[in-house]
């Protein structure tokens, strides 16, 4: 006999992508339709400009043989959107969702995704609208706090880790007349992504010779100096660059007014690692080479964690679980059991404790002014990135 339905449910995925954000809406997916106890599954396309829109798909009618793909492929399936809800728009939803009757939400998404989240909550809450709210955790920049870590950093991590190892051989071939080579990676105010870098380092010749966090003011004089330090041991330097730097009087090379500013109020600056690129050109005499992959480190399919995958796969189901359960206003985290070998459940955080907050990297991770990781880092970061990286050799008397 069929199970009574509970009440229709909305999936949507919002921010910036992730190698495996499509995981946790297969998991979600596939285990909603496994309890039967949701009425109709509808994805909002867009995100929450779809929910507004009611622009809404049944994504239990969807080929059953499509989910596997759909699992593996980058970018957000149902399609992305960066919107703070308005005080206004805040009631327009809760409208919508109550003229579909929909009685869950599930929101896979970072910090801004959790804020949305839970001012729905809230205000369903006030309401006395019967609205089950579960976000599910997604974020390259790993900066959610209340998680161990965040679906989608270990992907992308590996990708720096490889990029960087790559990067840095062919630095390495063409010092003669490239000396310097600074890639810029993501990870908005967290050094996060930027440390993952030296996943792939096994000796001080390998890249990267310098990394720059957020989390600490740059020095240029220092940059300058460490770079010409390992120029001179190695003939070459790499150095690795956060999106977002600081320097003594603000934004790192940045004019005073940033170039954006998005909905949620985070500033959007000139390159720092272009800035530094001239800095170095100008000092070497020189030509600098800047990598910049942008959205591709968020993207690229072949370099997919097997660890991040399958635990994006379990924050979805999961959030199918806890919703049932009758859990709101709550994200989903991934908690590290604290034996080896590696081991990873599920457990709840209160939303409020998520919303529009960051968790930076911590001090302990990083070992001195060079900003290279400490091996503490190493512990709590390899699992997380999957098959062991490869190892690159050296021809003697190079």
């Amino acid at each position: 006999m069929a199970r009574r339905s509970k009440g229709n449910v909305v999936v949507l995925q919002s921010g910036g992508p992730t190698p495996v954000i499509n995981q946790s809406l297969t998991g979600f997916v596939r285990e909603a339709l496994d309890q039967g106890s949701f009425g109709t599954i509808y994805g909002a396309v867009h995100g929450m400009d779809g929910l507004l829109e009611r622009r809404f798909i049944d994504l239990g009618r969807q080929p059953r043989r499509l989910w596997p793909s759909i699992a593996r492929a980058p970018g957000a399936a149902l399609g992305s959107a960066r919107r703070k809800l308005g005080p206004g728009e805040i009631g327009e939803a809760l409208d919508v969702l109550k003229q579909t009757e929909v009685r869950f939400l599930i929101s896979i998404g970072g910090n801004d995704s959790a804020e949305n989240a839970h001012l729905l909550a809230e205000a369903a809450s006030a309401r006395h609208h019967p609205l089950t709210v579960v976000a599910v955790p997604k974020t390259v920049d790993n900066d959610l706090p209340e998680t161990d870590h965040c679906p989608g950093y270990g992907s992308a991590a590996r990708f720096i880790a490889l990029a960087t190892m790559g990067a840095g051989r062919d630095a390495e071939a063409l010092r003669r007349s490239v000396p310097v080579t600074v890639l810029e990676v993501m990870g908005r105010n967290a050094g996060w992504l930027p440390v993952a870098a030296a996943l792939g380092k096994r000796d001080e010749r390998d890249a990267p010779h310098l990394i720059l966090t957020p989390e600490t003011e740059v020095d240029e004089n220092r940059v300058v100096s460490m770079a010409d330090e390992a120029v001179r041991r190695w003939g070459f330097a790499v150095v690795v660059v956060s999106e977002n730097l600081k320097g003594p009087d603000g934004p790192l090379g940045a004019a005073a007014e940033p170039e954006h500013v998005d909905e949620f109020g985070h500033a959007y600056h000139a390159s720092p690692g272009r800035y530094l690129a001239s800095l170095l050109t100008r000092h070497f005499k020189a030509r600098v080479r800047l990598e910049s992959p942008n959205a591709i480190q968020r993207s690229f399919p072949t370099c997919v964690s097997s660890t991040d995958a399958a635990e994006a796969y379990l924050a979805g189901q999961a959030a199918a679980r806890y919703a049932l359960a009758g859990h709101t206003d709550c994200m989903v985290t991934l908690v590290r059991e604290p034996d080896a070998p590696y081991r990873c459940g599920t457990g709840l955080a209160p939303l409020e404790a998520v919303a529009g907050k960051e968790r930076l990297l911590p001090p302990a991770f990083v070992t001195d002014e060079s900003g290279l990781p400490s091996p503490e880092f190493h512990r709590y970061a390899m699992p997380l990135i999957g098959a062991p990286l490869p190892r690159l050799g050296r021809l003697r008397g190079t």
